[in-house]
């Protein structure tokens, strides 16, 4: 569709969404149409900056707003719009602020950070029986009995960090789908597209996770540790164990009221 260059890039970038993923079908992701249409979207994402979407970079927050405080949002999300094709939104994190560990069941994610850093740690589900050379022996998930159906044999991926500076990251259906997403060095905020939206009613509602064995997700609260980890196995890919858990307590997310360029599709 002929765009001018007058038309805001967050609205190119909606109706670009629109049109790679509407009709989407999990199954045909290596389908050169799509491929190609999924290019010029990640084009368009990469060149998104904070100010096209009136956005101000917030400041470490002096005493309020630290991980600690438990009545400021961890997390707030700035809604933009949503179709049957897509979901579009800003997500904006306090200093210390992580995103839990979670899913995005049959949906393509992108993720381009406006300013900030964040690190993505992510995960993949291995089907039973499934090795690879650098994957460790697989061993008995330490779980009672009864959460033995809550367990999912996984590999992790080397960890990453991305800044306004870099290309967006990609999550797919099978690759890098599960992930915790924390804020480095200060407050961060990123621009969000989940493809197609989360809908429990056909299969695609939010499931949250925990690391069972040492190959831990890092965070604010194991600072040292997760340094340590991600120094040792940085360009590694370790068999892993997660278990399906409730929402953690200490994370909700609030509401932020959007107020850039309309966007329409």
């Amino acid at each position: 569709m002929p765009l001018d260059n007058q038309t805001p890039l967050i609205q190119r970038i909606a109706r670009q969404a629109y049109d790679t993923f509407k009709g989407f079908d999990a199954t045909a992701v290596g389908d050169e149409q799509f491929v190609a249409k999924q290019g010029e979207l990640l084009a368009l994402v990469t060149a998104v900056r904070a100010a096209d979407l009136n956005i101000e970079p917030r400041k470490r927050a002096a005493g309020g707003g630290s991980p600690a405080d438990t009545t400021t949002p961890p997390v707030t999300y700035m809604h933009i719009c949503e179709t049957d094709a897509f979901s579009m939104g800003v997500f904006l994190l306090r200093s210390g602020a992580s995103i839990p560990l979670h899913d995005h069941p049959c949906m393509y994610g992108m993720l381009k950070v406006l300013y900030g850093k964040v690190s993505i740690r992510c995960f993949d589900k291995l089907e039973q029986g499934t090795t690879g050379a650098n994957f460790e022996p697989p061993f008995e998930p330490p779980v009672a009995p009864c959460q033995k159906d809550s367990v999912r044999r996984c590999v992790l991926r080397p960890l990453g960090e991305y800044s306004a500076d870099s290309g967006p990251c990609l999550l797919t259906p099978l690759r890098d789908n599960l992930h915790r997403i924390d804020a480095l060095d200060g407050p961060a905020a990123f621009l969000d597209i989940l493809a197609p939206p989360y809908d429990s009613d056909d299969g695609r509602d939010c499931h949250y996770y925990r690391v069972l064995n040492r190959a831990e997700t890092g965070g604010p609260e194991s600072k040292h540790g997760a340094e340590q980890h991600d120094a040792e196995e940085k360009d590694q890919e370790t068999e892993t164990w997660l278990l399906e858990i409730p929402q953690p307590e200490d994370f909700w997310c609030g509401g932020e009221s959007y107020r850039g360029p309309n966007v329409s599709v």
